[in-house]
């Protein structure tokens, strides 16, 4: 039997690499798929509270079970940033281009590189919220490697790997991928419900 979910998002990139992650057996549907047209504001100061108003908000819209999801890319050097504003860390409106023109700029005279990237999945199932959590950890270079990806992929090399997430096929992505780690906790959610609960 297979689950339908409705993925709170118009990133395709978004999309398809959750597609990737998880079986067959549970349909990822994003808005677009769905009919739906709306922007969802990204106003709040961390992942979860945003990934939070963006499922919320197609929720009460549809009524139907969903998820969303945030990322951030949590540069150790920089306190952080630009953790929530990663989107748009070079202004309103930019592109991943100048996000990551600007990052190289930040961290020109730094020694320290290590980053994280960090998804938060919110999801909405019987009309009660649950949260999980991926993290990669790695390391900023200094140029871009690899046209692959989005956003910061071509310049970040994930911890065990020699080549940036830029360099990568969607496949070797998700051997390290925040993502893929955060969906695996919603898949095992999913999996377990209705599953007795194990006697100790």
């Amino acid at each position: 039997m297979q689950t339908r979910l409705l993925f709170a998002t118009n990133n395709e990139h978004k999309i398809r690499e959750i597609r990737a992650a998880i079986p067959p057996s549970i349909q990822v549907i994003g808005l677009k798929q769905a009919g739906i047209d709306i922007d969802i504001p990204e106003p709040y100061e961390t992942l979860e509270e945003n990934a939070r108003a963006k499922s919320r908000t197609i929720f009460d819209l549809t009524g139907i079970s969903c998820f969303s999801e945030d990322t951030g890319l949590e540069v150790n050097a920089l306190g952080g940033a630009p953790g929530v504003r990663s989107a748009r860390y070079a202004g309103p409106g930019r592109s991943s281009e100048e996000n990551i023109d600007k990052l190289l700029v930040e961290l020109e005279q730094r020694e320290n590189r290590r980053a994280s990237f960090r998804t938060v999945i919110s999801l909405i199932w019987d009309r009660k919220e649950f949260l999980f959590e991926g993290i990669c950890e790695g390391a900023i270079l200094y140029a871009r490697k690899g046209s692959g990806g989005f956003g910061y992929d071509s310049v970040f090399v994930p911890d065990g790997a020699e080549r940036t997430f830029g360099e990568m096929n969607l496949e070797e992505k998700n051997e390290f991928s925040h993502r893929k780690k955060a969906a695996a906790k919603l898949v095992l959610f999913l999996q377990n419900l209705g599953k007795p609960a194990a006697k100790n």
